[in-house]
């Protein structure tokens, strides 16, 4: 059986490498996801906080499920393993990797798990947007997020990652917005469970990506003017060339926002 472990130096004395994926699936924390094939829990070890996610064997009947939902099924750990190691040489703040494990070839009875340190904030940029339509931010801040997401996106897909559950719920608030406004690093990306990581993406799976980040943020008060921005940053042209020779692209993000919406109303 094909086994894979790695265990951060400051976490050995912690997790026991003989019997570690037994270990690791009766741990006990703060549970946050308790699915049949995967939990997620939040511990607590020499005094600092980890995420850790466990996966066991997934059922044929839900992998089946999922294919004929047209949508990948998430068998094991090691997509976000990839995921998250590709992003941060990238330079895009993920959550840091202090452990993982894979053992088996065969989705049905493949065992894995990863282990990530706390980011330290509870607040999302979902969160931090929340009442920007009563009360607009400074327009610095809103540019430097802008900004900030746009490039996060850019980096991301044309490194041929896709989210796949890409909301803006999903970037932490880890630094000052004003003050990293000029370094980009004010927000920390997470919850890439079920990331797709290929050599190069297909188009439908960028517009899928962008379309879902437009819809949960349709509703926080963005201008037109603050949409033309997210898309000349993103694309990397002048607005002009964007509409124009990627004209179908953005087409198809609205009409993939636009469907989620009315399927949430």
């Amino acid at each position: 059986m094909a086994t894979d472990v790695f265990i951060r130096e400051d976490l050995q004395p912690h997790l026991p490498k003989e019997n570690i994926f037994a270990f690791i699936a009766g741990m006990e924390g703060e549970e946050f996801r308790a699915l049949e094939s995967r939990r997620t829990i939040a511990v607590d070890l020499d005094g600092k906080r980890y995420f850790v996610k466990y996966h066991r064997g997934t059922a044929t009947a839900e992998i089946l499920k999922n294919l004929l939902q047209l949508r990948l099924p998430v068998v094991s750990a090691r997509n976000e393993w990839l995921a998250l190691s590709r992003l941060d040489v990238l330079g895009i703040n993920v959550p840091q990797i202090a452990a993982y494990g894979k053992r088996g070839l065969l989705p049905q009875t493949c065992e894995s798990f990863i282990v990530t340190d706390d980011v330290g904030t509870q607040e999302n940029l979902e969160d931090l947007t929340r009442d920007w339509q009563s009360k607009p931010p400074a327009f610095a801040r809103k540019l430097a997020l802008i900004r900030e997401v746009a490039a996060i996106s850019r980096r991301m897909h044309s490194s041929g990652i896709c989210h796949r559950d890409y909301y803006i719920c999903h970037f932490m608030v880890t630094g000052n917005v004003e003050q990293d406004k000029e370094e980009g690093n004010s927000l920390t990306l997470i919850d890439l469970h079920r990331a797709l990581v290929k050599r190069k993406l297909e188009r439908r799976w960028i517009i899928k990506d962008v379309g879902s980040l437009y819809f949960s943020a349709m509703d926080i008060g963005l201008t037109s003017r603050d949409l033309f921005r997210f898309i000349r940053l993103y694309s990397g042209m002048s607005l002009k060339n964007a509409l124009t020779r990627e004209s179908d692209f953005w087409k198809l993000v609205f009409e993939r926002a636009t469907k989620l919406k009315s399927r949430h109303s």
